[in-house]
């Protein structure tokens, strides 16, 4: 007959691929729920400088922003934790397509899933390789978040709504000691 260790080994197989039908039951029971929240974003404070280093002149522009978002629809039971992101879009002569992020968080699941921010200022540089934000009138903010699950694939998921700021004209002139 079968020895104990065939036994066991048949068992662990059998749990094996009970465990791995489950896993892939949960991955599509939340697969096509993806919602979309509004998000509320409010820019003040916005300014430009030149950067300068030993590679060039650059364009470091400096903004506050306020976010209000609910991100309690995007949670269920297979949403391990979200990364928000804050990113700035914008189009130059030397790029078509420049994005900067400027702010990101890690929402774990059960911590509290509103987002309300006032008056924050970036948490990395929005810095143009060039000139490309100086005057430039078409620069969206943008919030994003990565659903990071339990099983399943990650989602790149953009909220509905974005703010269009137009940077200024002229750099600020700030003395440096």
């Amino acid at each position: 007959m079968n020895s104990l260790i065939a036994r066991f080994n048949s068992l662990f197989a059998f749990t094996l691929m009970v465990m791995a039908a489950l896993t892939f039951l949960v991955f599509l029971s939340t697969v096509f729920q993806q919602p979309r929240v509004p998000v509320s974003i409010h820019v003040s404070g916005i300014s430009l400088r030149q950067y300068e280093d030993f590679a060039g002149k650059y364009d470091l522009g400096s903004i506050n922003f306020s976010i209000y978002v609910d991100l309690g629809p995007v949670f269920n039971w297979n949403v391990k934790q979200l990364f928000l992101y804050l990113a700035a879009e914008y189009a130059t002569e030397k790029n078509i397509l420049n994005q900067v992020v400027l702010w990101d968080k890690i929402l774990q699941r059960g911590e509290n899933p509103r987002i309300n921010l006032h008056n924050m200022s970036p948490k990395y540089l929005f810095l143009d390789d060039g000139n490309g934000l100086k005057g430039n009138q078409n620069v969206s903010l943008s919030l994003s978040w990565n659903i990071v699950p339990n099983a399943g694939i990650l989602c790149l998921i953009p909220a509905s709504g974005q703010k269009v700021i137009s940077l200024p004209e002229n750099y600020d002139n700030l003395r440096r000691c």
